[in-house]
C-alpha cells in the first residue's frame, strides 16, 4: 500500500498568526477543501471532556472547524456518544450539561451539539461489517446519519489501549452503548441484586425477554436468551445491570478499530489530532495528571491509521516532562535511551496499541505507512 499523507504543524505562533490561523492553513493544505460540504450533514466528533478534566480541546479548536465548514456550505453538529460507565455524560441530559460546562454550546463554537446516541444511549444504527471481530457495529445514530465524519482528537495515553488518537475517538467513541459494552467485554453483562431496586426498566428495555424480577423484585438475566446488546446497562441507573470488564487488550483494540472503519464506511472523512496536554491517561476521568511529554503540534489525514501512527512517532521524540508519570517509570527502570523508547507501552505496558493499528490496515481503514508534511 502507498505511504499516506499526515501533514502536521508545530504550536509556534508570530505576531499576526495565532493557533487557529495555523489549524486553519493545516487542514487547508491537507485537502479538507476537497469535501463536497454543501448541504451536507457534517458531524464533527469529539470528546468533550469530563467535567475537571482540562487536558481536553478547547472549544476555540471545534470553533474554528465549524466555521470553516460552514463556509463551506456544511450542516455541522458536534458529537459524541453517552458513556457505558456511570458518570456525567452516561445520559444526553447530563452529557449536553457537562459539554456546555466545558464550552461546547452554540454560542461558543457556533453550531448545535448533539449526543449522538440519544437520551439513554439506546439509539444507534447497526451498520453491517462481517469483519473478524465485530458481524455490525452499533454506532450513535446521529452518526451514522451524518453524511460526512470530521474527527477532532485529543492524543493521550488511555489506560486499556495504550494510547487516545483517532481510531479510539472514532471506534470507541461512536458507539451506542451496547457497542461499547461489546468492545470492552466478551461476557454478557450481569447483575449486581444489592443495588436493584426493582425498577424494571431493564425488564421494559430488553427486546430478547431475558431479563425478568424475582420474587424478592430483584432483577435477573436468563442467558440462553441474553444476547449481550447492553440495553439493560443503558437504561439502569442504580449501577445494578453492569459490565463485565474482561475483554483481552488486543481484541479490544482490533473491535476499535473495526467499529472506526464502521463509521466512516462509505462516506467522506477527515481526521486530526491535537498532540497537546499529552495526559498518561484519558479524558473520561474527572482529573488529568501532568502531562507526560512536551507539547508537539496539530496533525491532520484522510487516513485515520497513519495518523494515529504518525502521532506516536511524534511522541516517542518529544522531551519527556520531568516529574510525570513517564519520567519516574523511566527513572524507576533506569532507561537510557530515549530514542527507542515506546512511551505508550511504557506508561500502560498491559496495553497492545499495536493491535488497533495493524488490524485496522489489515482490514482496509488505512496504513500505518506514512509521508509527513511539515506545514508552516
Amino acid at each position: 500500500m502507498d505511504k499516506s499523507k499526515v501533514y502536521f504543524t508545530d504550536l509556534h505562533t508570530k505576531p499576526g498568526v495565532n493557533l487557529l490561523d495555523k489549524l486553519e492553513k493545516l487542514v487547508k493544505t491537507a485537502g479538507i477543501e476537497g469535501i463536497d460540504f454543501k448541504n451536507k450533514f457534517t458531524a464533527i466528533k469529539i470528546h468533550f471532556g469530563e467535567p475537571g478534566n482540562l487536558a481536553y480541546i478547547r472549544p476555540n479548536y471545534a470553533a474554528a472547524m465549524v466555521r470553516m465548514i460552514k463556509a463551506m456550505g456544511g450542516k455541522v453538529f458536534l458529537t459524541d456518544s453517552n458513556t457505558l460507565y456511570t458518570g456525567r455524560r452516561a445520559n444526553a441530559i447530563d452529557h449536553l450539561e457537562a459539554a456546555m460546562e466545558n464550552g461546547f454550546n452554540p454560542m461558543s463554537v457556533g453550531c448545535q451539539v448533539i449526543i449522538a446516541d440519544g437520551l439513554k444511549g439506546t439509539d444507534y444504527t447497526e451498520i453491517p461489517l462481517n469483519l473478524k471481530r465485530c458481524k455490525t457495529a452499533k454506532i450513535g445514530t446521529a452518526i451514522a446519519d451524518a453524511d460526512i465524519i470530521i474527527s477532532m482528537n485529543h492524543f493521550k495515553g488511555h489506560e486499556m489501549t495504550g494510547f487516545g488518537g483517532a481510531l479510539k475517538n472514532l471506534g470507541m467513541g461512536a458507539g451506542s452503548r451496547g457497542g461499547k459494552l461489546e468492545m470492552h467485554s466478551a461476557s454478557q453483562p450481569k447483575i449486581k441484586q444489592e443495588n436493584c431496586v426493582g425498577c424494571g426498566q431493564c425488564v421494559k428495555s430488553c427486546a430478547h425477554e431475558a431479563v425478568s424480577l424475582n420474587g424478592e423484585r430483584k432483577a435477573v438475566i436468563n442467558y440462553e436468551h441474553c444476547v449481550g446488546c447492553g440495553q439493560c446497562v443503558a437504561v439502569c441507573r442504580f449501577n445494578s445491570a453492569v459490565v463485565i470488564w474482561n475483554e483481552s487488550a488486543d481484541i479490544a483494540n482490533e473491535k476499535i478499530a473495526e467499529y472506526a472503519y464502521a463509521v466512516v464506511k462509505d462516506k467522506p472523512a477527515f481526521h486530526i489530532n491535537f498532540i497537546m496536554n499529552v495526559s498518561p491517561d484519558c479524558d473520561c476521568w474527572s482529573s488529568n495528571d501532568v502531562a507526560i511529554v512536551s507539547d508537539v503540534g496539530i496533525a491532520a489525514s484522510f487516513d485515520p491509521v497513519a495518523l494515529d501512527m504518525a502521532s506516536v512517532d511524534l511522541v516517542n521524540k518529544a522531551p519527556v516532562i520531568s516529574g510525570s508519570v513517564l519520567a519516574k517509570k523511566l527513572e524507576k527502570e533506569n532507561h537510557q535511551h530515549q530514542h527507542d523508547m515506546d512511551v505508550f507501552s511504557t506508561i500502560h505496558p498491559d496495553t497492545l496499541w499495536k493491535a488497533g493499528i495493524e488490524h485496522g490496515e489489515a482490514i482496509g481503514l488505512g496504513t500505518k505507512n506514512y509521508e509527513l508534511v511539515v506545514v508552516k
